[in-house]
């Protein structure tokens, strides 16, 4: 997430590592005792083609990373660029 673009930021919201485009957040890491969380605050919207996006809410989705299973890691570097994409067009468009 930090190598998205000299713009990102990491600020702690609610106690997790959240990437931030100026006061804009679009993803965050949350780790728990038997996965790790990769949260897209804008995730509904997010083209996700392999299916790895989680959850039914009206905009969050994650992507579930567990101990010894294999990450599709072209997949989600895509989605990750993506919600950033999405962050900075959000921007421009205000």
């Amino acid at each position: 997430m930090r190598h998205c673009g000299e713009d990102v930021r990491e600020v702690l919201h609610d106690g997790q590592p959240t990437a931030c485009v100026g006061g804009a957040a679009f993803a965050y890491v949350d780790a728990f005792a038997s996965h790790v969380n990769i949260g897209f605050f804008q995730g509904a919207e997010l083209p996700d083609p392999q299916g790895l996006l989680q959850g039914a809410g009206k905009f969050m989705r994650h992507v579930k990373l567990r101990p010894g299973e294999e990450v599709d890691v072209a997949a989600l570097s895509a989605l990750i660029d993506a919600a950033y994409t999405d962050v900075k067009a959000r921007l421009a468009a205000e």
